[in-house]
């Protein structure tokens, strides 16, 4: 059914798959000379994602982004900083530092290796197994953990992308630390481009699923890093890596190192 605050009437940014070709009400607003960016703020409450502007709201909806907020306190957000800072941070790209918990991955050539991975880092194994509670996340067993930390002085960012779907499963989990931010999802076609931005409260985790994790990019834009902010992703497994796949020995493999949580950063 159409929302009642809709006004644009054959409004559908959602189409093929997430994103629509057609002009939002017949009409293009240029940004950059030229480039269409249609702006849109994610509202939980509702699962839609909406826009105000000139006194017309217009909407649509955005499956595909679960956000459970307070998921940690503050004082398990201070063991956590505190065990991940006991370990070295290695520079990563656009102002980013990086631990990464997981095996060797070579995404062009499709080729996964042990490596020297160890497993999950044992305090996650408690946040875990609190994701559980969720319906959404129950059967997410995750096989890697990326902790990234970003900071305003270095201008870290991370630029619009969608992740690797041959390892990688269906659910990408995130759990946000020290500071809120905003996770940009984007859908560009052409001289047009949906923007859908979602707040990430601190202390919060975030999964994006279906249309939102296979169709639209996602991003953290340098504007939206204030302070020090510190995310954990853990990600799953996908079908060729779990029984009856082409990979399923590999996939139990790693399946069983990374839920001893005895691991330490490769």
């Amino acid at each position: 059914m159409p929302h009642p605050d809709r006004k644009a009437e054959g409004f559908s940014p959602f189409r093929r798959a997430g994103c629509s070709a057609k002009d939002l009400n017949g009409k293009r607003r240029a940004e950059d000379e030229g480039h269409s960016v249609l702006h849109f703020k994610y509202e939980p409450s509702s699962g839609l994602a909406v826009r105000n502007e000139g006194g017309v709201h217009e909407s649509f909806p955005f499956p595909g982004v679960l956000l459970w907020e307070n998921f940690i306190s503050e004082e398990e957000e201070r063991d956590l900083i505190n065990s991940m800072d006991q370990d070295a941070w290695k520079e990563s790209q656009s102002g980013r530092k990086k631990q990464d918990f997981g095996p060797k991955v070579n995404f062009k050539k499709q080729r996964v290796h042990v490596g020297t991975f160890s497993g999950l880092p044992a305090v996650s194994r408690k946040i875990v197994l609190r994701m559980s509670q969720e319906p959404l996340l129950q059967g997410f067993h995750p096989v890697e953990q990326c902790n990234l930390d970003y900071s305003p002085q270095r201008g870290s960012a991370i630029d619009p992308h969608l992740d690797d779907s041959w390892l990688w499963g269906e659910r990408l989990v995130t759990v946000n630390l020290l500071s809120d931010t905003v996770v940009t999802m984007s859908c560009d076609e052409g001289q047009r481009e949906v923007r859908v931005c979602v707040s990430f409260p601190r202390r919060s985790l975030l999964v994006l699923h279906g249309q939102a994790r296979h169709t639209w990019k996602h991003a953290i834009h340098r504007q939206d890093i204030r302070q020090r902010r510190v995310c954990s992703t853990f990600r799953e497994l996908s079908p060729a890596f779990l029984p009856e796949g082409a990979y399923e020995a590999l996939g139990s493999q790693l399946l069983d190192m990374a839920l001893a949580f005895q691991g330490s950063p490769v």
